[in-house]
């Protein structure tokens, strides 16, 4: 008799156990709990041309978007390097509402110091001042980059 209550209690914890790990809303509970969810974290995804975004940051900016970060994005160049600067430009902004990233947390700098060509390196004082006039401007708590070394 000893031996069916210890399986039957088993079996309720395993069954708590499985409900506990597929209910979101336990889930969630458990990351405030612990602090894992960022209702005051703002984030900056720092990139070099439109496309990165998607091509590097798409599963990150989801994932922070889950734990509800506020994120925005600075990219260092209108992606002109084929003269279709102002077309890359929109493809940004399209991908960036895809993603969950509105378009006044975008920031695209559109300035001959920073041109979209792998020959041209960077002024890094140039790129750090940005970089950190834009954290402070937007009270920004996490930064994640891609710059290709070769620019900066």
């Amino acid at each position: 008799m000893e031996a069916v209550c210890i399986l039957c209690l088993a079996v309720v914890i395993i069954i708590w156990g499985f409900f506990w790990v597929w209910d979101p809303s336990e889930r969630m509970k458990s990351q405030e709990q612990a602090g894992l969810l960022g209702g005051g974290s703002r984030t900056l995804m720092v990139i070099a041309h439109p496309d990165d975004e998607a091509m590097f940051f798409a599963p990150t900016v989801l994932g922070l978007a889950r734990l509800r970060h506020r994120v925005f994005l600075l990219c260092f160049s209108a992606g002109n390097y084929y003269n279709q600067g102002e077309i890359r430009k929109k493809e940004l902004l399209q991908s960036c509402d895809v993603l969950g990233i509105p378009p006044s947390s975008v920031m695209i700098i559109d300035n001959r110091d920073f041109p979209d060509d792998p020959c041209v390196q960077w002024n890094r004082e140039h790129v750090a001042s940005i970089l950190l006039q834009h954290i402070e401007v937007n009270s920004i708590n996490l930064v994640r980059e891609h710059l290709p070394t070769m620019q900066i």
